[in-house]
């Protein structure tokens, strides 16, 4: 940090000038593309409204520039460093002078994403206020500032970058192995043979505070003061978009009508089966279109490889390290990622706050 503190110092002691967008870079609007024009053959990637590529299609309009959405989530920004296709749902930002960084117009409006997002109008399909975003006021340090400021900003997103490769490497591990510790040689019962009842929860009160938690089909969603289980199960949602969910309920506790209990008998690893039921996907076994249901005899229906009790801990333990490592958000490559994603904020917030001459 000393290097961007020294060059501050010399190059702009006394603050910068701040100029609106439209004249610092070419802001122009993307181009209308229909969803029969596109395919996933194609080379390019199509931009729009959304943050992510909506398709793909066999010519592109820009490259290395910042895309602006301007309809659906509107005020989101983002940079392409490839050549792509800007859809009339986004505007684009480039540089047109030889005293801006593109990258650093970018960091400034991304540290300023919350405050675009806020000037919107529309109801449903909320859009981004043009003039608003034509007059934004953007800081002017000199170039050499600008690109130091992108130099450490840039890292910080290289780094994010290389911990989310790897996380994805280590999903990928863990369901491999995963699936292959959960067909090792056992034998075959069906889930019914393991437990001693499958029923859906009864909660009827709950509130936003309380002494205990109510589990539904997402995890707890809310508290109660009166419990009825005291004991780790396996939970499964029943109904709609979660239908299949899997997780696992501790402590003393309630659970919704929307979520299946499974009650396992004494001689049974009870993360065995949660691991097992996670690996099995039970989505694929709902039922129905606009609200897909999962029975509790589909479940107890459900054919499970049971090896002896000493190799359900075991695998158990390996598990329990591989699911840490790739989705705990306290310890693990997630942890690592919000962290260095904290860093980029503090850092950016730090270094693009100028004063104004």
């Amino acid at each position: 940090m000393s290097r961007i503190q020294e060059l501050i110092k010399e190059k702009c002691p006394n603050g910068v000038e701040y100029r609106k967008l439209e004249d610092v870079c070419l802001l122009q609007a993307g181009d209308r593309i229909t969803t029969a024009m596109m395919n996933e053959s194609y080379y390019f990637d199509v931009i729009g409204g959304g943050i992510f590529s909506t398709g793909k299609y066999n010519n592109y309009n820009r490259e290395h520039c910042i895309t602006i959405s301007r309809a659906g989530s509107a005020g989101f920004v983002n940079w392409q460093e490839n050549k792509f296709w800007a859809t009339d749902v986004c505007f684009t930002a480039s540089v047109n002078n030889d005293y801006m960084n593109i990258k650093f117009i970018y960091h400034y409006l991304k540290k300023c994403q919350a405050d675009l997002q806020q000037h919107t109008y529309g109801g449903s399909m909320p859009k981004l206020n043009k003039l608003y975003l034509w007059n934004y006021l953007i800081p002017i340090p000199p170039l050499e500032v600008q690109e130091e400021i992108v130099r450490i900003l840039d890292k910080f997103g290289e780094l994010e970058t290389e911990l989310e490769t790897e996380l994805e490497t280590r999903k990928q591990q863990y369901e491999f192995w995963r699936g292959k510790l959960l067909n090792r040689n056992g034998n075959i019962f069906k889930i019914s043979q393991l437990t001693n009842n499958i029923s859906s929860g009864k909660c009827s009160s709950r509130n936003t505070h309380g002494k205990y938690n109510v589990y539904g089909s997402t995890g707890i969603i809310a508290q109660t003061n009166e419990y009825c289980y005291e004991t780790e199960k396996i939970l499964v949602a029943r109904v709609g978009a979660n239908a299949g969910f899997v997780h696992i309920a501790t402590g003393k506790y309630d659970v919704t009508d929307n979520t299946l209990i499974i009650d396992l008998k004494d001689n049974i690893n009870t993360k065995y089966i949660y691991y097992y039921l996670q690996n099995y996907n039970l989505n694929k076994i709902a039922r129905g279109g606009g609200q897909p249901l999962i029975t509790a005899r589909q479940i107890k229906d459900l054919e499970i490889n049971i090896p002896s009790f000493e190799v359900q801990h075991r695998i158990v333990n390996i598990l329990d390290k591989f699911d840490k490592l790739v989705n705990d958000i306290y310890e693990g490559l997630p942890a690592e990622i919000e962290l260095r994603k904290k860093q980029y904020k503090y850092y950016r917030n730090k270094l693009l706050s100028f004063k104004e001459i």
